[in-house]
């Protein structure tokens, strides 16, 4: 299960991938904003996050309007691998080099179409581990600082 969330300045993003995630036959929860009103991306980060962490949902999309703010936020918690992704290439390193758990987007800064190539390429990709996955733990260790 996708979990989704956003503030206000990724809103109108996160009902355009709510689309296209339902016409890919995609399960998600959508953990709000649900009406376009201002909204905190900490808040966002910290609700949808936790629903990662939980085993919830197996992983997140994370919309603001530039993508910064909430992936600098979902960075805060440990556990979290957030990556935004503004181009496809970074989206499939993201999985399969960083293991992400959370994609980040740019409402406001990443058009819906090629937001939907960044979502299946994530979506698609699995993590290689090996080398890479020393590289997490040590990511890891650095939360314990």
């Amino acid at each position: 299960m996708l979990a989704l969330g956003s503030d206000h300045g990724g809103f109108e993003l996160k009902e355009q991938i709510k689309e296209h995630l339902k016409n890919a036959g995609v399960e998600f929860k959508d953990f709000g904003i649900y009406e376009n009103k201002s909204a905190d991306y900490p808040d966002i980060a910290k609700d949808v996050c936790g629903r990662v962490l939980s085993g919830e949902c197996s992983a997140a999309v994370l919309m603001c309007g530039t993508g910064i703010g909430i992936s600098i936020a979902a960075n805060k918690i440990n556990g979290i691998r957030a990556a935004l992704c503004s181009d496809v290439f970074s989206a499939k390193m993201a999985k399969q080099h960083n293991n992400a758990n959370v994609l980040c987007l740019g409402g406001r800064v990443t058009g819906p179409e090629l937001a939907f190539m960044i979502v299946d390429t994530w979506l698609g990709e699995e993590f290689l581990g090996g080398r890479h996955g020393e590289r997490v733990d040590k990511i890891h260790m650095l939360e314990k600082h």
